[in-house]
């Protein structure tokens, strides 16, 4: 009898959904999602007009010569 009195209200807890406090409609929705995304766009819009245009000049114009690859593990 105990068995089923835990199973059952186990079963309850789990039917009844999440616990907790309920989120404000306000930060829920549609029109949130898209006011963040606008702001999230606008500050890498900013970022990217206030880095310069020119490349690093430490990444390229220095070409190496690799040696030729020699295949390994072919018997």
């Amino acid at each position: 009898m105990r068995a089923l009195v835990v199973i059952a209200s186990a079963g309850l807890l789990i039917s009844c959904g999440v616990v907790g406090t309920p989120v404000a409609p306000e930060f829920v929705g549609v029109a949130p999602t898209i006011d963040k995304q606008k702001r999230q766009h606008a500050l890498e819009a900013e970022r990217q007009a206030t880095e310069s245009v020119e490349p690093d000049p430490t990444l390229g114009g220095h070409e190496m010569d690799l040696p030729p690859s020699q295949p390994v593990g072919i018997r």
